[in-house]
């Protein structure tokens, strides 16, 4: 089990903090060559510190043209792919009444167009390793909360894609899933979401009012879900979307 992802090559988005890194040290730890890529250098240098089987590249999910540049490079230094992880995310808080057409084009950039044009830059290397996807959406991919219509539909769009994809690529004998995630201890609320200190408070005290198993998750527990389904275990499973989060979608 220790090596189950031995000479594996992993490439994950988004994977500077979170639950991007949890994955990264993860698969490092099961023996995966995994290159991370995110737009913080200093995050990324860090990661890359804690483990030899870490490597990294600067790159915008959002930047149409650092699709294929990630790709090729993960090729030019190990030769193949055999695990994409669509995890870079994007959000706001964001009413209707307050939304403009710069904040939505965002959002889907970075959710929806990013990791659909990685999705097909990585293909002919996926085809050739029979490899996987692991596609990142939310709880709030399949439940409606109030003023998260551009955030939940663009990881709607994710977990539709993953389904449609899935069925595409089956013949290839390439996976694809993801991993709807419910609110984690990350980052996301002040760096992605936008909000203060106090107002992200504010918001982790009512989730956890809200989550049936009375806490936030931790990066681990949702990263370990993204390594089991990218994992050999996982050879029959395709198209799905699994929710960690709590229990909250059953709310």
């Amino acid at each position: 089990m220790k090596q189950q992802f031995a000479d594996k090559v992993v490439l994950i988005t988004g994977g500077g903090a979170g639950i991007g890194r949890a994955a990264a040290l993860q698969f490092a730890g099961l023996g995966a060559r995994v290159v991370v890529t995110g737009r913080r250098a200093g995050h990324l240098e860090a990661l890359a510190k804690e483990h030899p089987g870490i490597d990294y590249l600067i790159a915008d999910v959002a930047n149409p043209d650092d699709a294929q540049r990630t790709v090729s490079t993960v090729i030019e230094k190990f030769g193949a792919l055999d695990v994409l992880v669509n995890n870079a995310g994007a959000g706001a808080i964001l009413p209707l009444a307050q939304a403009n057409a710069a904040q939505v084009a965002h959002i889907f950039a970075v959710n929806v167009i990013g990791p659909s044009l990685l999705a097909t830059a990585a293909l002919p290397h996926l085809k050739a390793s029979r490899g996987t996807i692991v596609n990142l959406s939310s709880t709030f991919g399949h439940k409606a909360a109030a003023s998260l219509s551009h955030y939940a539909a663009s990881k709607a769009a994710v977990e539709h894609m993953t389904r449609c994809w899935a069925l595409e690529l089956a013949a290839d004998g390439i996976r694809v899933n993801a991993v709807a995630a419910g609110p984690t201890e990350t980052d996301f609320l002040v760096e992605r979401m936008q909000l203060t200190s106090e107002q992200a408070e504010e918001v982790k005290a009512s989730e956890r009012r809200q989550i049936p198993l009375g806490r936030r998750g931790v990066p681990d527990e949702v990263a370990a879900w993204i390594v089991s389904l990218a994992s050999p275990s996982a050879a029959w499973i395709t198209g799905q979307v699994i929710t960690v989060d709590g229990g909250l979608d059953a709310t």
